[in-house]
């Protein structure tokens, strides 16, 4: 038994939770591997590029064998077809554009896996993600900050994390690069060395993820309407408003002699509204259940650099605190395409102040 205590790591059957496990044993951790299952009874198939897939408990079981750590599949189905599964597909349907990675790592990995470890006496989790989690002393809290790697940061995904979370977790990726994880992997010769990153949603298996609301709540849920430019001309009729996402350009059967470009979803009157590029960007949006890191509360307005989407780049902005806990984030910048239903991540420098859910840019 090691005198660092028992971390159980989450294990993907990727490359970056394989060398998580095997760094953390390196460090004296007593390790435990963890592949959580989530995927339903009837998709039990060979599902390569998942991230939780038949395959990759295969792969994950392979490593822990090598690695000589005990290997386990905990069960997490239930949870994961109520707080991701249910909740990307009533965003849709609201006109909305969820994040479920972020649902996933807020209900999933940090709150349900973590609670599931500490109650068989595990000492911490950890996962392959790409970020620094430590102790402030000079602010008296757990702070997150931005991977060395900034190719492959993943904090924009982990803003919801709580300070006792946070307390009971290790990411031991941070001060890596990817190449030196998979040159790490290359060296233990692990199988999983090369294996490419898991791009798609790993429950839509097609990526096609409008079929699969479709086969999930049936086609009389998307509902046709009218397709109005910013004037209120109509121009044309959608298919559904859980078919489209702000700032899509493809898809929409227009042809109106200039490039067109989703603007806005109004579900209440289910109309889709459509404009020219220049029209998709806004300088303010309100963000609710915000989460923040390296404070309780937001007391008063701040600057920050702010990103409202995976790939974008920090812009900076101002927060302030505005009605019913909510936040009014104001841009330097017009920002393209701010999306209802997807997170807005606030920064200082490398460390996350924190993040909410897009309400509404304007």
């Amino acid at each position: 038994m090691s005198n660092k205590g028992t971390v159980v790591v989450g294990m993907s059957g990727g490359v970056d939770s394989s060398v998580t496990a095997y760094l953390l044993k390196e460090q004296g951790y007593n390790v435990i591997g963890v592949t959580m299952q989530i995927w339903p009874i009837d998709q039990e198939t060979e599902n390569v590029g998942g991230c939780c897939s038949l395959s990759a408990v295969n792969d994950a079981r392979r490593v822990a064998d090598k690695l000589d750590i005990p290997f386990y599949v905990m069960n997490f189905r239930d949870l994961f077809e109520i707080e991701v599964i249910d909740y990307f597909t009533s965003e849709y349907l609201q006109g909305r554009t969820p994040n479920p990675c972020i649902a996933c790592n807020k209900k999933i990995k940090f709150e349900g896996f973590l609670n599931k470890a500490r109650a068989l006496g595990a000492d911490f989790i950890a996962t392959g993600h790409y970020a620094k989690l430590f102790y402030d002393k000079s602010r008296s809290r757990y702070v997150l900050k931005k991977a060395d790697d900034k190719t492959k940061d993943q904090t924009y995904a982990l803003y919801n994390f709580t300070q006792e979370q946070m307390a009971y977790t290790l990411l031991p990726l941070g001060n890596y690069t990817k190449p030196r994880i998979r040159k790490i992997a290359a060296q233990l010769e692990l199988r999983v060395a090369n294996k490419p990153d898991s791009q798609e949603i790993c429950f839509v298996t097609d990526n096609n993820y409008k079929n699969f609301i479709e086969n999930r709540v049936g086609v009389q849920k998307f509902k046709p309407g009218p397709i109005i430019d910013t004037k209120g001309n109509e121009v044309g009729t959608h298919k559904g408003l859980a078919n489209y996402t702000v700032g899509q350009r493809k898809g929409l059967g227009l042809a109106l002699g200039y490039p067109v470009y989703v603007v806005r979803i109004d579900t209440e009157n289910n109309v889709l509204i459509v404009g020219r590029d220049e029209e998709v960007f806004q300088k303010n949006l309100i963000s609710g259940e915000n989460n923040f890191i390296l404070f309780d509360d937001l007391q008063e307005e701040m600057e920050v650099e702010a990103k409202i989407r995976y790939s974008a780049h920090p812009a900076k902005a101002k927060i302030k605190p505005w009605e019913k806990g909510q936040i009014l984030v104001e841009f330097e910048e017009p920002q393209r395409a701010i999306t209802p239903g997807q997170a807005v991540v606030y920064y200082r420098g490398d460390y996350v102040v924190g993040g909410g859910t897009i309400m509404k840019g304007f």
